[in-house]
């Protein structure tokens, strides 16, 4: 039974696959990224890109109207993350060295998706704290005309 047991094992840990340039098994998100060839000129491109968009959510934070167009963006990119998936799989020979983009879409999940969802995450934080910041200001600027009416009701 023992003997059983190591055996299934083993076949379950070849059935995952090994990456071809960092030779570990490809078992979760760290080995993923250990996997990554990070010289690559296109992805080094992505990462630009994501440094730029981080740049834009940043810099929005007092530009209301292009901050929405930037999230929006942001939004569309990420849900046409599985269609840029298929086209970059059957392309990759074009730009890449290895082939990164998996049927399951990890990997663009991973380094595309992810950094996308976190600067969309910050707008909205963003937002929330706005909308409380004017919640609040509104409050106090309603119980200053109620305190002014009392006073005027008091005075005649």
């Amino acid at each position: 039974a023992l003997y059983q047991a190591v055996m299934e094992r083993e076949e379950e840990a070849a059935a995952v696959p090994i990456d071809e340039f960092s030779k570990l098994r490809i078992t979760g998100v760290w080995t993923i990224l250990l996997s990554i060839q990070w010289s690559e000129s296109w992805i080094i491109g992505l990462l630009a890109f994501h440094a730029v968009c981080f740049l834009l959510t940043l810099i929005t934070v007092k530009f209301y109207k292009f901050q929405i167009a930037h999230f929006l963006f942001m939004i569309v990119l990420v849900y046409c993350a599985e269609y840029i998936n298929e086209m970059a799989a059957l392309n990759w020979r074009s730009f890449s060295t290895h082939q990164y983009f998996d049927s399951n879409g990890m990997f663009i999940s991973l380094v595309f998706s992810t950094p996308l969802l976190l600067n969309t995450m910050i707008i909205v934080i963003v937002w929330v704290y706005r909308t409380l910041a004017e919640m609040t200001e509104l409050k106090s600027l309603k119980q200053r005309r109620k305190a002014n009416k009392e006073k005027e009701n008091k005075a005649a």
